[in-house]
């Protein structure tokens, strides 16, 4: 049996960066550095010394300026759009990055990353090493032979594939070392190599087949060998043999540098892993720690220690009357403490409490096991007067609530004071937020509970270990508290926090607990009739296409739309793995062939049987006989709230079968469901915070904004005479501008309109209310100045890639700036709507409850004999509660169910 080799992994470092720049669209730091670039070469770095184990390690990097291949061809990737220079910033960071970890970085001037690991691999295999090349470029499977083998993504950064000669044969036909002659025949409009014109893929791969080389193929030619060979293709190669000739020097890798492989510089060594921790701590990269290899994981920072990862901390289980007694004396004397709960479930309407922490120190908590919370403890958590500290406090409220206990003085959440300091961030997790902030490395929940097929419940762990895990939680939480009060003071977002989101936490807390009842029976007969319909459906499709095959498998939908049926793809995008048959791509094909709506519809189908009629059913809790959703603070950057496990906000409203779902939602017995929704609230806005007189005047005489803006953009009279399509496309006109939409996207959203006629339609709209059109100018230019835009209360969102040289990212940012100060107050002033209700008892009564906030809406469960009483009360606090320019309008309906309501006069 032969000895195993040693590996020796060569990483082309701006591959990789290039790789994670544009599979990430936009990551960056809460100060807004950007890091996508950085995390993508990290990620599949460190990927691949997990995988790999190599024993020696070294990173390739190109440098700026040209190379030997410009001397050669000047238009040498000339046509290659310039990466933005958001990208190359990041590179020095990952050279800093990769040296920090011990390993050799090589550059040569003149030479591409390429070159280095071609000249690097050949060293290697005279050393008798095994290679394997991380990389997002294919360039390299030219170098690929017994020794040596190309470990690269399939698509972004996910699912790395191995490939040795046996895998580059089955992607093109050719051996590894063809691929060059194959690049030189057919060119490389990536890197402008211009190959023999005419000569295509096809012909390329079976002149090589045929040949073996370019050389063999122009020796055939030259001895007038030509059998078999299209008079066409020979003419082709004929007239194209000089830029053939070049194109093989443009392409082929060079590997005799004078560069040397040092071993023991490359051998994966040990590294100062404090200071990588820091570095990662800096990029906001907590969840890259635990990807190091077990060989590199770093030594204990200061921060860090054994167990708890906080030195000097003082974790007490209280498990008995004595260390209970103890602790009452201490918290006795604290206005104020952090507390966190553990529990059987992250369910928590489903939760058992097994125990709670509390703390108001740093490096100090306590941790007080179910049997030993007495009612000296119970007295001070519903104490009004003593604040709590919490993370995801809305949690600990329910928990305790599940436990009747009823939890008051919730003073301080560092999950949605994170949030609120930097919207845009995407974890805002206890362990995340420790790390980022001070270097806190707490203890993963796995190591108590484990995982997979191994885990178990909390309430089979030893209290001690909970303890600890518990207290360091308390710990963090309370230190979060003291860094981020001063930052929510510093960016002015105090009010936000204490007068808008702190007080809604109880009022989502009770509209969680009271769940929504839906009628379980109805769901399940829709699931079976969509069951029946999308088969039917699905024999049509069938039919259509002449054989039987998935049609929720893009790539067997792609052959038979576009290699069996011949369905024109000129307008489709191209994605890395060739035409996209995504909706918003499907769309475009309308109307050429019967099959294309027939998959729309099927589509419909099966995706709300799945993710509503059959799921809903399975998610009503047994002790309440409802659904309880959840329903978050800090998802939207714009401050919406969000819905989850089951997500409510997106049931579809536009399709028959939308509303019917709607259908299953209904009251309890003598109760009725109300929906009381703000009319028009964005535009409303609009005309309020632009101050545009045309706007305010229709509002102001209780116009109809969109009958208005049809006259105007249609050029009619008289609003008698506009007609439904009219006011149809003017909605959406009007809905449209808020969020930045281009003439092209106007266009797909209204039936049978140019991109000319929409571009029309938007001038015309901005010269009607030129006051808007002059203040969503003005937001872009200020955004673009200060990287930041705020709304009339002083939320903020922080857009730095605003300024950024990517168009896409570029007018993502955009259209974000346009639309936040008028979602973002809409959402504010829900909120502050449903604070109210709150303070004037108006949703949590026996005959009384708030059960939903869906966008611009609130949907309550009253008791029938009491609409009368509650609703008017209801819709006046909520077009008071915040003074505008125009009216603030609601509209109230009621009915069994959600779907068929009638509107009531208030």
């Amino acid at each position: 049996m032969a000895e195993k080799k040693d590996i020796l992994l060569l990483v082309d470092g701006n591959a990789l960066v290039h790789r994670g720049f544009h599979a990430i669209p936009h990551l960056s730091t809460k100060a807004g550095e950007a890091t996508n670039g950085i995390y993508g070469f990290m990620l599949l770095f460190l990927r691949a010394l997990k995988e790999l184990k190599p024993r020696y390690v070294v990173v390739a990097f190109d440098l700026p300026g040209g190379t030997f291949r410009d001397e050669l061809y000047s238009e040498y990737k000339a046509g290659r759009v310039k990466a933005p220079d958001e990208l190359y910033e990041q590179i020095p960071k990952v050279m800093d990055l990769v040296q920090i970890m011990n390993v050799p970085v090589f550059t040569l001037s003149g030479y591409e990353a390429d070159d280095l690991i071609g000249a690097l691999s050949v060293q290697a295999k005279e050393m008798d090493l095994s290679t394997v090349i991380l990389t997002g470029d294919m360039d390299t499977l030219q170098l690929v032979n017994g020794q040596v083998k190309v470990f690269a993504p399939k698509q972004g950064l996910s699912d790395p594939k191995i490939y040795g000669g046996k895998e580059v044969f089955e992607r093109y036909g050719l051996k590894p070392e063809q691929l060059i002659d194959y690049k030189a025949l057919r060119g490389d409009p990536s890197d402008n190599i211009p190959g023999v014109p005419g000569i295509g893929e096809k012909t390329a791969t079976e002149l090589l087949q045929k040949f073996g080389t370019l050389e063999k193929i122009y020796e055939a030619l030259d001895a007038n060998k030509t059998e078999g060979l299209k008079p066409r293709a020979v003419k082709l190669l004929t007239d194209g043999k000089e830029t053939g000739l070049l194109s093989k020097k443009l392409a082929t890798i060079v590997t005799d540098l004078p560069i040397k492989l040092d071993l023991r510089a490359a051998e994966v060594a040990d590294y100062d892993g404090a200071q990588v921790v820091k570095r990662f701590q800096e990029l906001e990269f907590r969840s890259l720690i635990d990807k190091l290899p077990k060989a590199l994981t770093p030594s204990p920072s200061p921060e860090q220690g054994e167990g708890s990862s906080i030195l000097e901390a003082n974790y007490e289980l209280v498990d008995s009357k004595e260390k209970y007694e103890k602790l009452i004396k201490q918290i006795q004397k604290q206005t104020e403490f952090a507390i966190d709960t553990e529990t059987t479930s992250i369910n928590p309407v489903a939760a058992d409490l097994l125990g709670l922490g509390v703390g108001w120190e740093e490096g100090k908590a306590f941790y007080v096991v179910r049997e030993y919370i007495g009612k000296e403890l119970i007295e001070i958590l519903e104490n009004s007067k003593v604040k709590k500290i919490g993370h995801n406090i809305k949690y600990d409220y329910l928990v305790l609530k599940q436990a009747k206990i009823n939890l008051a003085g919730m003073a301080f959440d560092t999950m949605i004071a994170a949030y609120l300091l930097n919207p845009g961030a995407r974890n805002f997790d206890l362990d995340s937020l420790s790390f980022n902030e001070f270097g806190i490395r707490k203890i993963p929940i796995t190591s108590l509970i484990g995982s997979g097929k191994n885990e178990i419940n909390m309430r089979d762990v030893n209290p001690a270990k909970v303890a600890e895990y518990c207290g360091e939680d308390v710990d963090c939480t309370f230190r979060l508290k003291q860094t981020l009060e001063k930052e929510l003071k510093a960016k002015k977002l105090e009010n936000i926090f204490y007068d808008i989101e702190m007080p809604l936490i109880p009022v989502l807390a009770e509209m969680e607990n009271h769940g929504i009842k839906i009628n379980v029976k109805y769901l399940k007969e829709m699931s079976k009739r969509a069951e029946l319909d999308a088969t039917k459906i699905q024999a049509k499709i069938w039919k259509l296409a002449g054989e039987e095959f998935n049609i929720g498998s893009p790539l067997q939908l792609k052959k038979i739309l576009f290699d069996k049926l011949g369905i024109p793809t000129d307008t489709l995008k191209k994605g890395k793995t060739g035409l996209s048959t995504a909706a918003q791509e499907l769309e475009k094909l309308r109307g050429l062939h019967p099959i294309i709506d027939l998959i729309f519809e099927w589509r419909e189908l099966t995706k709300l049987k799945n993710t509503y009629l059959d799921a809903l059913p399975e998610l009503v809790y047994d002790k309440t006989g409802r659904i309880h959703t959840s329903f978050n603070q800090t998802i939207a950057a714009t401050g919406r709230l969000s819905s989850s496990d089951p997500n409510l906000q997106n049931i579809p409203i536009r399709t028959e079968l939308g509303r019917e779902i709607r259908r299953a939602f209904i009251a309890d017995k003598k109760f009725t469901l109300v929906a009381i929704d703000y009319s028009q609230i964005e535009l409303r806005l609009a005309a309020h915070i632009s101050g545009d007189p045309k706007m305010i005047k229709v509002f102001k005489e209780g116009g109809d904004i969109h009958t208005a803006t049809a006259m105007e953009v249609f050029g009619v009279k008289k609003p008698e005479d506009v007609t439904a399509d009219m006011r149809r496309s003017a909605k959406t006109i009007n809905f449209g501008v808020l969020y930045g939409l281009s003439a092209y996207g106007l266009k797909s959203r209204i039936p049978g309109v140019s991109q000319g006629t929409a571009e029309e339609f938007i001038d015309k709209y901005f010269e009607t209310y030129s006051r808007l059109s002059e203040y969503l100018d003005e937001v872009v230019r200020d955004v673009k100045r200060t990287g930041y835009v705020r709304n009339e209360l002083g939320r903020l969102r922080f857009l730095p890639e605003i300024n950024s040289s990517q168009f896409q990212v570029r007018g993502g940012a955009e259209r974000a700036a346009i639309n936040m100060p008028f979602q973002s107050l809409a959402s504010d002033i829900i909120k502050m709507a449903m604070n109210k209700l709150a303070e004037e008892d108006l949703i949590s009564k026996p005959d009384l409850r708030l059960l939903l906030q869906v966008h611009d809406e609130l949907v309550f469960e009253i008791a029938e004999d009491k609409v009368e009483k509650y609703v008017p009360q209801i819709a006046k606090i909520m077009q008071d509660i915040y003074k505008l320019k125009v009216p603030l309008m609601v509209e109230v309906k009621a009915g069994d169910n959600w779907e068929e309501m009638e509107r009531v006069n208030t």
